[in-house]
C-alpha cells in the first residue's frame, strides 16, 4: 500500500474534526427548539376549557356611569345627592352633582343599575339603565322637578289682623296706669274695625273694674247731693242711683261705640292728631265730637255718637224717678251736654292725657300721616296748619 503523505493526512484530520463538531452542533439546536407541530398545538390550544389571554391574566376596563342633573329651566343644579344601586353589589355608593350638575361613578360594575336623586326642595327622581361590559354609560341629562308643598290657606282678610293687633294695643292704654284709655288711636291711618272688634272694645270697656269704681264714685256724689231725689236715700237709694248711672254707661257705649258704628260703618274712635299749632289742634278735638272717620277712610258727620246720646237719654227715662223725667227736651240737653263733655274730652287728649298714657305708641302722628289733615278739609278756614 502506497503511503500518504503527513501533510495531507494532518488536513483531513482537521476536516474531519470541523465536520464533527458541525454535526454536534446542529443535533444539540434540534434538541431545544420543538418542531412546527408541537408549537402550533401550544400556542392555539383546543377543547372548551381553554381559558382567553385577558382571562388568564389581562388588564381589565374601568368602566364609568356618568350623567348631568338641571332644573325645568336647563339650569344645572350642583349638590344634588346621587345614590348608585346595581346587582351583585352590597354597597350603594353616592356621589353630589357638582357646579356644572355634572356627576359620575369610577370602577362600576357592568349590569343593571338605578339611580336615586334627591334635592331638598326637589321631588325624588329615579333613573334605570344597564351598564355593558365593553363600554361606558352616559345617563341621559336628568330634570329635577319643584316639590309640590302643600300650604295651608288662611280665609282672613288681612287688615282685619291688622286691626286686632292695634285694638290689642289700645286695650293696655290706660291714663295714670289705671284709667281705661281705650277709644284712643295714636295711629293715624289705623285699619277700620269689623263690627266684631267695635263690639270687643265696648264690651271691654263696660265689664272694666275701673267703670264700676267710677260709676260708684258718680253714684256716691249724686247722694250726697240728693241728686234724683225720688230714689231718696240710704242703701236703695244709692242702689237706684248705681244702677242708673252703671245703665247709662252701658247703653251709651253699646248704642254710641258699636251698635250705631257697625249700622253706619264709621269708626267710634278719637284719633290723636298730636302735630300742628295748639289752635288748630283744639278745633280738630271740638270738631272730633261731631265728626267722626268712616270705615272707608272718610271723614263724616258723627251719626253714631249723636244718635246714640239720643237713644241713651230716651232709655234713661225709664229708669230716673218720675218726677225727674223731662222729656224729650231733657233727652236733647243731655246730648248737648254730651256733645260738650267729648270736645272737652278730645282736647284733654290732644294734649295732657297722652302724657300720663305709658302704654300709648311711641309714634309722631305729624310726621307719619301723608297729606293735609282731613279735619281741616271739614273746618275749612278756620283751621290752619301753620298757625
Amino acid at each position: 500500500m502506497a503511503s500518504t503523505p503527513r501533510g495531507i493526512l494532518r488536513h483531513g484530520c482537521s476536516s474531519v474534526l470541523v465536520f464533527g463538531f458541525l454535526l454536534a452542533g446542529l443535533s444539540a439546536m434540534a434538541q431545544e427548539k420543538p418542531d412546527a407541530a408541537e408549537t402550533t398545538a401550544i400556542a392555539q390550544p383546543t377543547g372548551t376549557g381553554s381559558a382567553s389571554p385577558r382571562e388568564i391574566g389581562g388588564p381589565q376596563k374601568a368602566l364609568r356611569i356618568s350623567g348631568r342633573i338641571v332644573d325645568q329651566t336647563g339650569v344645572a343644579i350642583a349638590g344634588a345627592k346621587i345614590k348608585l344601586s346595581s346587582k351583585g353589589q352590597s354597597a350603594s355608593p353616592e356621589v353630589q352633582s357638582d357646579g356644572d350638575g355634572r356627576y359620575a361613578f369610577a370602577n362600576a360594575t357592568p349590569g343593571p343599575f338605578q339611580l336615586t336623586i334627591t334635592l331638598e326642595g326637589f321631588a325624588t327622581q329615579e333613573v334605570a339603565g344597564n351598564l355593558s361590559p365593553a363600554e361606558n354609560c352616559a345617563v341621559p341629562q336628568t330634570v329635577l322637578l319643584v316639590a309640590s308643598v302643600n300650604t295651608e290657606v288662611r280665609v282672613l282678610p288681612p287688615q282685619i289682623e291688622v286691626a286686632q293687633e292695634q285694638i290689642r294695643e289700645q286695650e293696655q292704654q290706660r291714663a295714670l296706669g289705671f284709667i281705661p284709655n281705650f277709644y284712643v288711636s295714636y295711629v293715624p291711618n289705623a285699619a277700620p274695625l269689623v263690627p266684631r272688634q267695635k263690639f270687643e272694645l265696648a264690651w271691654k270697656t263696660i265689664v272694666d273694674p275701673m267703670t264700676f269704681g267710677l260709676t260708684a264714685a258718680t253714684a256716691g256724689i249724686q247722694q250726697a247731693q240728693n241728686d234724683f231725689s225720688g230714689y231718696g236715700q240710704g242703701t236703695q237709694g244709692y242702689a237706684k242711683r248705681y244702677a242708673a248711672s252703671y245703665g247709662n254707661v252701658v247703653t251709651s257705649t253699646l248704642i254710641g261705640a258699636a251698635i250705631l258704628p257697625s249700622v253706619f260703618k264709621q269708626d267710634p274712635r278719637y284719633f290723636y292728631k298730636g302735630a300742628g299749632s295748639k289752635r288748630s289742634r283744639v278745633l280738630y278735638a271740638i270738631a272730633a265730637s261731631v265728626i267722626c272717620k268712616g270705615d272707608n277712610g272718610h271723614w263724616q258727620a258723627n251719626y253714631s255718637g249723636i244718635i246714640g246720646g239720643l237713644a241713651s237719654g230716651g232709655i234713661s227715662n225709664l229708669y230716673y224717678p218720675a218726677k225727674n223725667r223731662d222729656g224729650a227736651e231733657l233727652t236733647f240737653e243731655n246730648t248737648l251736654i254730651g256733645i260738650g263733655t267729648s270736645a272737652a274730652a278730645n282736647i284733654l287728649q290732644e294734649f295732657v292725657v297722652r302724657r300720663f298714657t305709658p302704654s300709648a305708641a311711641n309714634r309722631d302722628p305729624g310726621k307719619s300721616s301723608k297729606g293735609p289733615n282731613p279735619v281741616a278739609k271739614v273746618l275749612g278756614a278756620f283751621v290752619h296748619e301753620g298757625d
